[in-house]
């Protein structure tokens, strides 16, 4: 165990002290925040880089012509004269596409209609073009039927619904459905990142201790176990360090960024968060306070989170330690990184497995029977389990978390033991590629 201690120590402070993590450590996350922000403000500003497409209406029926909106992503002109429908009007350079509706198009058989360009159109454009025609039918039906537009406005409803959760004592508290999912995914897109990148590093060093020799005299002295598992450990203490000094410059950031936009109301906000009462439409505006951030600030203080934290490292610590352990047992059976390609597949199938699951059928609904089930293997529980850890009440479902993680420990011995196996063997051979075949007897090799 001292010896085990002694390598974890040494593969820690030698990568802790690099100038690479001591940037990446304090840049990353202003990096992140700065990526995530551009992504939502070019998202939100769907405009910007874009510019307005000019089409050219050839309308036969005569059924939308001069009815389709402008505006600034598409503006329409209409040409009246069929016959030189045909004519290339694309190349004089004044629109981007030609607009076919003909004569057979009607209110109740909108259909037939064709646009040319000289560009493939896009998905969204293609949308677009469709819901304006779709809106002048939809108008010159109600008119047809004599229903206002102000009258069809109204029948627009919009309905504000508030989730709550209940406790142990069955009482109500703030729940946010889109925190929660923020939280779960964030969780377990860090536990998918810190996986591969320090599981690949582990795989990459014993590649490069195999490769110069160095191997050689180290197992003179230690196990080729104990230098696995020192290996490992180390590794999982530099993610950890890693982890505890993003998420505390996370907190600063949000403390600043909490500041700056709430501002004075941050007190009144946190008092009615702290009731979990819920605070009249006309109280918020009257303290310049928007519902959905009160909203978000009273589902924020209403999760569980020591549950969230002590689950993520258990689950971190878990998926890491099992994941790298096989990666070790791939470094150890190559002479070269080209040659992991092979190996590395079935390894890492179930994390990308997961991660695209997490994102789609996990996040719909996390309390589902897939969900659940993806949440209790141990191949995928690391990451599914992290999405599913804020909708999950453990006065209901601590039976769940706890097989999960009786079953990820002991899928952690489990591969710890079989990849010691092949490390044992496979770190001291050379100048042969290893095949699955040939793995399988170093199981049964004894020392």
């Amino acid at each position: 165990m001292g010896k085990i201690r002694l390598i974890t120590w040494r593969e820690y402070i030698t990568r802790v002290r690099k100038k690479s993590f001591l940037i990446m450590t304090i840049l990353g996350p202003v990096l992140i925040a700065v990526f995530y922000g551009i992504i939502i403000f070019l998202a939100v500003n769907d405009s910007i880089g874009q510019e307005t497409e000019n089409i050219l209406v050839y309308d036969q029926s005569k059924v939308v012509e001069g009815k389709l909106f402008n505006d600034d992503m598409l503006t329409f002109d209409y040409a009246s004269d069929w016959s030189k429908k045909d004519e290339d009007s694309l190349t004089f350079g004044k629109y981007t596409g030609r607009l076919f509706i003909p004569d057979s198009f009607n209110l109740y058989h909108p259909s037939g209609v064709i646009y040319e360009s000289e560009k493939s159109l896009s998905v969204e454009g293609k949308q677009r073009i469709n819901r304006r025609i779709a809106n002048a039918v939809e108008e010159q039906k109600m008119a047809e039927l004599g229903v206002s537009e102000s009258a069809m406005d109204s029948l627009k409803t919009s309905v504000s619904l508030q989730a709550l959760t209940l406790d142990e004592d069955g009482k109500s508290k703030s729940s946010s459905t889109e925190l929660n999912t923020f939280i779960g995914m964030g969780a377990s897109f860090v536990i998918y990142f810190f996986i591969f990148l320090y599981g690949v590093q582990v795989m990459k060093g014993v590649i490069e201790e195999k490769t110069n020799r160095i191997v050689e005299v180290i197992v003179s002295s230690v196990k080729p176990f104990q230098l696995m598992m020192g290996k490992v450990f180390g590794l999982a203490l530099v993610g950890l360090t890693q982890i505890v000094i993003w998420l505390l410059f996370s907190v600063i950031l949000v403390g600043i960024i909490s500041v700056l936009f709430i501002g004075d109301n941050m007190g009144s906000i946190m008092e009615m968060a702290q009731s979990g009462q819920t605070v009249p439409v006309e109280q918020l505006d009257a303290l310049g306070i928007n519902s959905m951030m009160m909203n978000m600030v009273s589902g924020f203080m209403a999760l569980n989170w020591p549950f969230i934290i002590v689950a993520f490292i258990v689950y971190f610590l878990g998926g890491y330690l099992m994941y790298s352990a096989l990666f070790a047992a791939v470094g150890a059976a190559v002479d070269a990184e080209t040659d992991t390609q092979q190996f590395m597949l079935p390894i890492t199938l179930p994390l990308v497995f997961s991660i695209a699951l997490s994102t789609s059928v996990v996040m719909r609904d996390p309390n589902g029977v897939l969900s659940f089930w993806l949440s209790i293997i141990p191949l995928t529980s690391p990451i599914v389990m992290m999405v599913r850890a804020p909708f999950i009440n453990l006065a209901t479902q601590w039976w769940e978390v706890a097989l999960s993680i009786s079953l990820l420990v002991g899928t952690f011995c489990f591969t710890i033991w079989l990849a010691g196996k092949i490390y044992r063997t496979g770190i001291l051979m050379y100048g042969k590629k290893a095949t699955y075949k040939e793995l399988f007897k170093w199981l049964f090799y004894k020392p």
